[in-house]
């Protein structure tokens, strides 16, 4: 099987013109050697890829005839990744979260109509106030 729809068929990339692209930009490797969309892998192929700033290595245990679903996933690599790489990850996703936590930022829709209720209910005063308001000021003024 080809090396992009073996990679589309595990599901380590969401389409297989992107997992194409990826092994163009030299980012997936085989043995070590750098290969090309029409690489054909077999079972034992330890594969070495650069995702997401972080070197995943797998090892092909078998041949999926088509895209699988994620549960059987395991059953066709077997994920070789060392343990740094995948703190590394877990480091970026915590620096992420240092920016922006999550209820943070712009607000929603529901947010901004919460708070045109809560501003209309407050600062809603009639003509009728407003005079009544201004009539003690000129009352203030005239002694």
């Amino acid at each position: 099987m080809r090396i992009d729809k073996f990679l589309w068929c595990v599901r380590f990339y969401k389409t297989r013109s992107i997992a194409a692209d990826e092994i163009k930009k030299n980012r997936v490797s085989v043995g070590g050697q750098v290969v090309k969309s029409s690489k054909e892998v077999k079972i034992g192929d330890l594969l070495k890829i650069r995702k997401n700033q972080i070197d995943y290595q797998i090892k092909i245990l078998e041949i999926p005839k088509s895209r699988i679903g994620a549960k059987l996933v395991p059953l066709h690599i077997q994920d070789r990744t060392e343990k740094e790489q995948y703190e590394i990850l877990r480091l970026r996703k915590m620096s992420q979260d240092y920016y922006r936590t999550k209820g943070e930022g712009r607000p929603t829709k529901k947010d901004r109509r919460d708070l045109e209720d809560f501003t209309s209910d407050e600062l809603t005063l009639e003509n009728t106030d407003w005079d009544f308001f201004f009539s003690d000021l000129e009352d203030s003024n005239e002694d």
